[in-house]
C-alpha cells in the first residue's frame, strides 16, 4: 500500500466536453454514425450497443467536440443515470454522445481508463456522486465536482492487474448474457414460425385467453414479509430481472415462479419491460408493482410460452393498441388484450413446442444463476480491490 496514493480525478484526465444533442427531429437516421445516450450506460462500466441510435455524417462532423475516441469514459452527469460510466471501445467508433454525458479522457501515463472506470463503478462511489448532487428534482453535478473526486491510485502495473481480474469476471457475465439472449431469440423465432407463419388449415381459431390465464389468483396475507420486485428491475431485453428484495406486503400484484410479468403502463410497455420469474423458492409467493399484468400458460402449455408470446412483435403492437386513459398515464385495457387473435394448434404441435422449451429454459435458468453468482462476487471484490484490502500479484518490472 505504500506505493498507493490518493489523487484527484481531475489530475488524471481531461474533461473534454459534455456531448451534444441535435435539434429535435434533425440529424437522426436509421443507419449511420453511432450516437450514444445515457440509457446505454450500464452500472458495471460497460456500454450496451443494442441501445445505440444513429446520426448522419453531416451531424457527426458538425459536432466535432463530442466525437469520441477509443477508451474515452462516458460519465453520466444528470438525471436517473447520474454516476454511471462506460468505456468506449474501438468497435463502437465513429460515435458521438449526448449532452447528459461527460467525455473523460484519461492520461494513460498516469492511470488506465479501465481502472478509473471500475473505480467509478463502485456502489459507494455512485452513492457518493448522487449525494453530491443535492436533492433537486433533476440531480446533476458539474465538471468541478467530477474533478474533485478522490481516487485511490496504485502503480500502473497493479492497476492493470486489478483491471484484468475485474474484466475477466465481466467477460464471463457478458458471455452468459449473450448466451441467454441467443436462447431467447431461438424460442421467439420458433414461436413465430410455428404459431404464426406455419399455422395449418387444421388449426382452430381463438384468442389468447384460450391459452393464457391473466392475473391468476395468488394468496399473500397483508403484513407478510415477502420478495418484492420493482418495475425498474424489469429488463427491456431479456427475461431475467434484477434487484428483488424483502418487503412488507401491503398492496400489489402477486406472482410465483414461471409467471410472466408484462408492464401494463406507458412508457414501460413500449420500452419492453417484461420478465419470466425463476428466482423464487418453491411455492413462494412474491409481489410487485400494481402496474404488472401476470400471464400464465394454461395447463398443458409450457409456462415459457407466455413469455415468448409477451416478446412477440405482433402481440406487443396489439398491446400498445390496447392502451387507454389520459396521455402519459395510459394503461392496457385487459379485456381488450384478452381478445388478441391466435391460431390454436393441434395437441401434437403444443407437445413438440413444449419439448423444445424444456431444452431451452433450464439453460436460461442455469445461466441466470451463474450471472447472479458472478455479479455478487464482482460486487464483493470491487471495493476490496480498490482500497487495497485485497491485493493482486503483478510483475513490478512490467512496462505498460
Amino acid at each position: 500500500m505504500s506505493e498507493w496514493r490518493e489523487v484527484s480525478l481531475g489530475s488524471l484526465l481531461k474533461l473534454i466536453t459534455k456531448g451534444t444533442t441535435p435539434p429535435k427531429g434533425k440529424g437522426f437516421v436509421e443507419h449511420g454514425i453511432n450516437y450514444i445516450k445515457s440509457d446505454a450506460i450500464n452500472y458495471d462500466g460497460r456500454i450496451d450497443v443494442t441501445k445505440f441510435v444513429a446520426i448522419d455524417k453531416e451531424t457527426h462532423h458538425k459536432f466535432k467536440r463530442s466525437q469520441l475516441e477509443e477508451l474515452d469514459i462516458l460519465f453520466s452527469m444528470a438525471g436517473a443515470y447520474l454516476g454511471k460510466n462506460g468505456i468506449v471501445l474501438k468497435n463502437m467508433l465513429p460515435a458521438n454522445t449526448n449532452q447528459a454525458l461527460a467525455i473523460l479522457r484519461v492520461n494513460q501515463d498516469l492511470a488506465l481508463p479501465y481502472y478509473i472506470s471500475q473505480f467509478l463503478s463502485q456502489t459507494s462511489m455512485i452513492d457518493y456522486i448522487n449525494n453530491m448532487s443535492g436533492q433537486s428534482a433533476q440531480p446533476n453535478i458539474n465538471f468541478q465536482e467530477i474533478s474533485s473526486i478522490e481516487v485511490n491510485l496504485p502503480p500502473l502495473p497493479e492497476q492493470k492487474a486489478i483491471a484484468e481480474v475485474l474484466s475477466s469476471l465481466d467477460d464471463k457475465i457478458d458471455l452468459l448474457h449473450r448466451q441467454n439472449k441467443t436462447l431467447e431469440q431461438m424460442a421467439e423465432t420458433l414461436f413465430r414460425q410455428w404459431f404464426v407463419e406455419e399455422a395449418g388449415e387444421d388449426w382452430g381459431e381463438g384468442v389468447i385467453s384460450d391459452l393464457i390465464d391473466f392475473n391468476p389468483k395468488r394468496v399473500l396475507a397483508k403484513g407478510t414479509i415477502a420478495t418484492y420486485l420493482e418495475m425498474t428491475s424489469l429488463n427491456t431485453q431479456t427475461f431475467n430481472p434484477t434487484g428483488w428484495y424483502a418487503r412488507e406486503f401491503k398492496s400489489g400484484t402477486k406472482f410465483i415462479n414461471e409467471d410472466t410479468l408484462l408492464a401494463r403502463i406507458t412508457p414501460c410497455l413500449e420500452n419492453g419491460k417484461t420478465a419470466y420469474v425463476t428466482f423464487l423458492e418453491e411455492k413462494e409467493v412474491a409481489w410487485g408493482s400494481t402496474e404488472y399484468i401476470v400471464m400464465r400458460s394454461k395447463e398443458g402449455v409450457h409456462p415459457f410460452f407466455a413469455y415468448t408470446l409477451a416478446r412477440n412483435k405482433d402481440f406487443r403492437e396489439y398491446a400498445e393498441g390496447c392502451l387507454a386513459g389520459s396521455s402519459g398515464r395510459q394503461r392496457i385495457d385487459l379485456g381488450h388484450l384478452k381478445n388478441f387473435d391466435i391460431s390454436i394448434p393441434p395437441q401434437n404441435i403444443i407437445e413438440d413446442f413444449n419439448k423444445t422449451l424444456e431444452t431451452i429454459v433450464p439453460k436460461l435458468k442455469m445461466n441466470a444463476t451463474q450471472i447472479r453468482t458472478l455479479q455478487s462476487l464482482r460486487d464483493t471484490l470491487l471495493p476490496k480491490l480498490m482500497n487495497g484490502e485485497v491485493r493482486v500479484s503483478y510483475d513490478k518490472e512490467t512496462s505498460l
